[in-house]
């Protein structure tokens, strides 16, 4: 039973009997064969690991009744933050993950309040030997909605890491400049309204898209269990994950 219940909480990303918290992971492979491994945080906040390096998405240390503890976590190669709302900027967390050879990578915003920072605006481009990262629009196009994220203002993030292409949306709805993004192997895209998109906008970002698989996250308290379905005719592999 004891062996149950710690595979149980492992699943769920849960505190083990040991005082140890193991997050859901997905593991994929790059074009020469090197893992990427991904781990869902919580909410918008991604840990990726590759040959070595730490990649942390919008890090926050605690976001209701969840605390992630960095501090046990090594120093991140890149941390990447999407705007500056509180459950995508964490200061305290990016201190932790901070070590002389970090390099924070964000918008104009962030990079202010935080005092530092590498800022990307959108269409622009960095190389970091076999990492690629570009930053393209992400905000809102629903009218009442677009004082949330204005457009210009965020970013999302498209990395190719060793030819293996991820979009990390950010806060944003289906935009028509999605259809410039292309050759995409995993989609990480928001859902709950008023904020981000509706299960319906996820389905056609996708479509527009056409990754190989889409991770829905930032949901809160969304219902996503029609989304599979409705894309599984287009080949379209969907994994829900426990990022809340």
């Amino acid at each position: 039973m004891k062996n149950i219940l710690t595979c149980l909480f492992a699943a769920l990303g849960l505190t083990t009997a040991c005082g140890q918290v193991n997050y859901e992971t997905d593991v994929f492979k790059t074009k020469s064969g090197k893992e990427v491994t991904f781990h869902a945080l919580t909410h918008a906040s991604i840990r990726i690991q590759y040959d070595g390096k730490e990649i942390q998405i919008d890090p926050v240390t605690k976001l209701g009744n969840k605390t992630i503890d960095y501090a046990s976590m090594p120093k991140a190669d890149y941390l990447l933050v999407t705007h500056e709302h509180f459950d995508h900027f964490n200061k305290d967390a990016i201190k932790l993950l901070s070590g002389e050879k970090t390099r924070f990578i964000t918008n104009q915003r962030c990079a202010d309040m935080y005092g530092s920072g590498i800022v990307m605006v959108n269409g622009q481009c960095l190389f970091f030997n076999d990492i690629k990262v570009e930053a393209v629009p992400a905000y809102n196009i629903t009218e009442g909605h677009t004082q949330f994220h204005p457009k210009g203002r965020d970013n999302g993030y498209i990395l190719t890491i060793d030819g293996l292409r991820i979009y990390i949306a950010g806060d944003t709805e289906d935009i028509p400049e999605m259809s410039a993004i292309k050759d995409i192997d995993i989609a990480f895209l928001p859902c709950n309204q008023p904020y981000t998109m509706t299960p319906d906008q996820l389905i056609k970002a996708a479509k527009i898209i056409k990754p190989k698989v889409v991770f829905p996250y930032h949901y809160g308290q969304t219902d996503l269990s029609d989304i599979p379905g409705k894309l599984q005719s287009d080949g379209i592999d969907v994994r829900i994950r426990h990022y809340e």
